[in-house]
């Protein structure tokens, strides 16, 4: 198998996005806005980049929002496949299981819907291949919860979250990113809601092939909460012009857009408002003479007064 044979991936879109509050009150958190795009076109073109064809997406919150921003089951050419989890989210093992026959028998690559990342994945997919692994976790070194550890002498993950063996280290943050061979899919009990966590414990017990690969290159953010969600627009901020305003926003010409700030599709910013480090979705309105700092103003929402470190929604 070489590095670019995987053709699909399984993006994980179901996530009820809790952790920001009103801020998915009306859509899922993979669709939320980042520099004027959804984030989950995000993963699609890092895929993209790897040479995956097809995308397998399950939804469940707001799975609606999904078909209102891809009417087309395309992306860039790309294939797009949806699969609703109801009643319940079935987590990150079951909803493999729920859309093994969209994977196929081949390889594929998980990849969570609520990060953004540009990490080398070649890398990994070549540790994959190369390591003869089942499964191959994507590690940091740095950036969240050290909690995998891993023994780069065999390539072999040894405990997660001291499930396994509490005494095995160095520990690692695991991406949320994972390269699966088909064979997998049977270690998941049938239509029921687990995450691939115990069962990858259950690998390493068995001393089955549970890979990692740790890439400390690029950049990798989790948008986890708030704070994470403004902090990313000034990393991107860093690496692309900025403020992001997109050509259909109504923006008043006294009107002041400064630091992170991205005004979406349709917004309106009045005369003599001024805006730092804000977010202003698409069809969102902020009032004229308005004075927000580090403040977010969700679809239909409409912001005015002064404000920092509000969300409007």
């Amino acid at each position: 198998m070489s590095s670019r044979e995987i053709r699909t991936a399984f993006v994980l879109g179901a996530g009820l996005g809790t952790r920001l509050k009103s801020l998915t009150a009306r859509r899922p958190k993979p669709l939320i806005p980042v520099a004027n795009r959804p984030l989950i076109t995000y993963a699609f073109d890092h895929l993209l980049g790897v040479g995956v064809e097809r995308f397998v997406i399950n939804t469940h919150w707001r799975s609606e929002a999904y078909a209102h921003t891809f009417p087309q089951p395309l992306y860039r050419g790309a294939a797009l496949a949806f699969r609703d989890e109801q009643p319940a989210v079935l987590e990150t093992a079951g909803g493999i299981w729920n859309v093994r026959d969209l994977l196929g028998s081949g390889a594929f690559i998980v990849y969570n819907g609520d990060i953004l990342s540009d990490l080398p994945l070649e890398t990994a997919l070549r540790a994959h291949r190369d390591g003869g692994n089942e499964v191959t976790m994507v590690l940091r070194s740095h950036g969240g919860p050290l909690q995998v550890a891993f023994d780069a002498a065999s390539g072999r993950v040894t405990d997660i979250g001291d499930r396994v063996d509490a005494a095995a280290g160095p520990r690692f943050l695991f991406s949320g990113i994972y390269i699966v061979n088909g064979e997998f899919i049977a270690r998941i009990p049938a239509a029921t809601k687990v995450s691939v966590v115990p069962i990858f414990c259950e690998m390493i017990r068995a001393g089955a092939k549970l890979g990692g690969v740790v890439i400390d290159e690029g950049h990798w953010w989790d948008l986890g909460s708030r704070e994470h969600y403004l902090a990313v627009h000034h990393d991107l901020a860093r690496q692309q012009t900025a403020p992001w305003i997109d050509g259909s926003a109504q923006v008043a010409s006294d009107a002041q857009i400064t630091g992170a700030s991205a005004i979406g599709v349709g917004a309106t910013v009045g005369a003599g408002a001024s805006l730092k480090d804000c977010l202003v979705w698409d069809g969102a309105a902020v009032a004229p003479g308005a004075q927000l700092e580090s403040c977010i103003v969700t679809t239909g929402a409409r912001a005015e007064g002064t404000h920092r470190d509000l969300d409007f929604a």
